[in-house]
């Protein structure tokens, strides 16, 4: 492992069993996060994205899901070997994580202040006169006003974008190395999704953290990414530095997400839309995943799961129409 990686996962497979069969959610994935880096994860809801990411914090509930092969370095200890304690130590000081929905992440019986300071006072162990206190300056560094009076309001009676801000406090309270940013602007208006954005983007120079960003909205993902993951049926199918992946996507699925935002500047009036459906994970087909969709695709495409392959510098497809270029 590269002294500056701090994520290193490695082939990951994580399945979950069913009542209909073994559902393949992340299936034989690997990327790699740089220090201070922020990665993009990008891709259709149910492409594994939020399981990958679970799947590195040890959070993957068994049964039914389990991590049946792979490795999981993070700072350069293999995540999947390390006690359950070791792991919890990680949890919320070395690792963060801003859930999906604010709404429903926090616990509506609780304080704001009661679920920062325990954190605090579980990881550096400070005295719940001290942990309130920096509680309360975690909150201000958020840019909530009134810290001192909102630390003691419940959910409840705080708008989104301040249980937003509250959740990014909460995740930053023990200055992570990491920051997995799971879908942070869902049901937030633009303007506070901006406001969000620029908050983490400040937040990231300072405590030097690297962030794991997981959305499928490609505007934050050119806003705010250094490199991009592109992910579909469990699989990676591209990546590459951002600035190069919306320059010049090369996987049919890459183009298609790209079609499908809206622009300014697109003469046509239709928005477009990859046509079809995403296949059933159960009974997932011995060819290229993505081949039912593709409006590329061609006999040669059957001939297997295309691996994913250099294209140039750190840009890597898995496409068997690309294969010719590929050295």
């Amino acid at each position: 492992m590269d002294k500056n990686d701090l994520v290193d996962i490695r082939n990951l497979k994580t399945y979950f069993s069913t009542e209909d069969g073994i559902v393949k959610a992340v299936n034989d994935v690997s990327f790699k996060i740089k220090k201070g880096e922020t990665l993009g994860l990008v891709g259709e809801s149910g492409c594994g994205k939020s399981v990958t990411a679970m799947s590195l914090m040890r959070l993957i509930p068994n049964p039914p899901g389990k991590i049946v092969s792979g490795e999981l370095y993070f700072d350069g200890k293999n995540v999947l070997e390390l006690s359950e304690e070791a792991v919890r130590n990680i949890r919320g000081n070395e690792i963060s994580v801003i859930f999906q929905e604010p709404m429903t992440s926090l616990n509506p019986v609780f304080t704001i202040g009661e679920q920062i300071s325990e954190s605090i006072i579980l990881h550096e162990k400070l005295e719940k006169e001290k942990a309130t206190k920096k509680s309360i300056d975690m909150l201000k560094l958020v840019g909530i006003p009134r810290a001192e009076k909102i630390i003691d309001c419940y959910p409840h009676e705080l708008s989104g974008g301040m249980r937003q801000r509250a959740m990014i406090a909460m995740a930053l309270s023990c200055s992570p190395k990491l920051l997995i940013a799971d879908e942070p602007t869902t049901a937030l208006d633009v303007t506070i999704q901006a406001q969000i954005l620029d908050l983490m983007r400040n937040l990231k120079k300072k405590i030097g953290a690297s962030i794991m960003l997981i959305t499928h909205d490609l505007g934050v993902i050119a806003e705010m990414a250094d490199y991009v993951v592109v992910m579909y049926a469990g699989k990676i199918v591209e990546k590459a530095p951002v600035v190069e992946l919306f320059k010049n996507p090369i996987h049919p699925y890459t183009e298609g997400l790209l079609n499908s935002k809206p622009s300014i500047n697109r003469e046509q009036q239709k928005l477009y839309s990859i046509p079809g459906q995403v296949p059933n994970p159960i009974n997932m087909p011995n060819y290229c995943y993505f081949y039912d969709r593709c409006e590329k695709r061609c006999e040669k495409c059957k001939k297997g799961i295309p691996p994913l392959k250099k294209i140039k510098g750190r840009h890597e497809v898995a496409c068997w129409l690309y294969d010719k270029e590929v050295d």
